[in-house]
């Protein structure tokens, strides 16, 4: 008997994984026939090619992408000249695709602003970087990588267990049916990752560890919070650089992963709240709604994320004369993109809710511009 229950759990989960894959294929395709449709039901675009609109017209208004992605460390699409627009989607769609040839259809499912923009950086201070055309094929799904570079695989199983442990997380603060079914359906390509990087899981799984003590101890501390994060990411991305890495690329990577910290914290006030989930910036009584809290507090709020925000730039313009290329791009997206991130998550406009749960979550206000 306890065989038949092993079988029933393995088809189940093959048939899960399956599902997952015909809904990543549909999305692609999906965000190519009608975008209205994806914005009204609120699903994200897994991995879309971008429309291939002149480089006046995407000036214009946000690259349909855009809508896709999670996380805070995005350009400011108005700011780019049309070189830097084309590159950032090069480096966009070259992402997903190393997650989709290396891990699987599932495994685009993880694809991020973040994680991008730090593939951008390191490829920038290594000299790696991206001279790839764009996608010529109509179905994106079918197209496969343009480079072999190390870093590009590296950067790609590092955010898969990266997601990894952020459904871990997630799973202990709320183990519901649909944190399950997110972790079965990226479950192959965390393994393959795993398997790939033992010792990136090993070092990101201590940084949570830590976390997650501070956590239980009540901690209220935003900023330590965000640095204990960021602390824990810095071992892989040390690795990927090599000879490259520095202390103040240290420093670039932990502010940044502190101010999406901090920017996350103050996005979930609400949910929080009321799933009486931890978030440092939550008051131990007395709370009404974020909106409240933030206009009653607005110069702490204000000065939490522009000091972060503030010394990542410090960081950053001591790397950047060494930088071997992608430097507007970066300069974009360092001074204001995310400045520009933190205005709207201030100003109660947010659209990226960095945790990988809400992929699949309706929440047409994170989703829509």
């Amino acid at each position: 008997m306890p065989d038949v229950w092993k079988m029933l759990s393995e088809a189940s989960k093959s048939i899960i994984w399956l599902s997952s894959a015909a809904m990543a294929i549909m999305l692609h395709e999906s965000m190519r026939i009608n975008e209205i449709w994806i914005d009204r039901v609120g699903l994200p675009v897994i991995g879309c090619e971008i429309s291939h609109a002149s480089a006046d017209e995407s000036l214009k208004s946000p690259p349909a992408f855009r809508v896709s992605m999670l996380g805070y460390t995005v350009p400011a699409y108005g700011r780019l000249s049309p070189a830097d627009l084309s590159r950032y989607r090069r480096y966009y769609c070259e992402t997903c695709h190393q997650l989709h040839d290396g891990f699987g259809l599932t495994g685009t499912l993880t694809v991020n602003y973040d994680m991008t923009f730090n593939t951008i950086l390191l490829c920038g201070v290594t000299g790696q970087a991206l001279d790839v055309g764009p996608t010529e094929r109509t179905i994106c799904v079918l197209d496969s990588c343009k480079t072999s570079a190390d870093l590009m695989r590296d950067m790609a199983a590092y955010t898969l267990i990266l997601t990894k442990w952020e459904l871990l997380d997630d799973e202990t603060d709320d183990p519901s049916l649909k944190s399950r079914f997110i972790s079965l359906t990226l479950n192959r390509a965390i393994e393959k990752a795993v398997r790939m990087h033992p010792d990136y899981d090993d070092m990101v799984g201590k940084g949570f560890e830590e976390l997650r003590k501070l956590e239980l101890g009540g901690c209220r501390d935003a900023r330590l919070m965000g640095r204990t994060f960021g602390s824990g990411l810095i071992g892989a991305l040390e690795d990927i650089a090599g000879d490259h890495y520095t202390s103040d690329l240290g420093e670039v990577f932990t502010e940044l992963s502190t101010a999406v910290y901090i920017m996350d914290a103050i996005d979930d006030l609400d949910e929080d709240y009321m799933e009486g989930t931890y978030n440092p910036l939550l008051p131990e009584s007395g709370y009404v709604n974020a909106r409240t809290l933030i206009d009653k507090d607005v110069f702490r709020f204000t000065g939490l994320v522009n000091e972060t925000i503030g010394s990542m730039q410090g960081s950053y313009s001591r790397i950047r004369p060494s930088m071997k290329g992608n430097e507007s791009l970066c300069d974009n997206i360092v001074y204001f993109g995310i400045p520009e991130s933190a205005r709207r998550v201030i100003s109660g406009n947010s659209q990226a809710k960095a945790s990988i749960k809400n992929m699949f979550s309706n929440r047409n206000a994170r989703m829509s511009e």
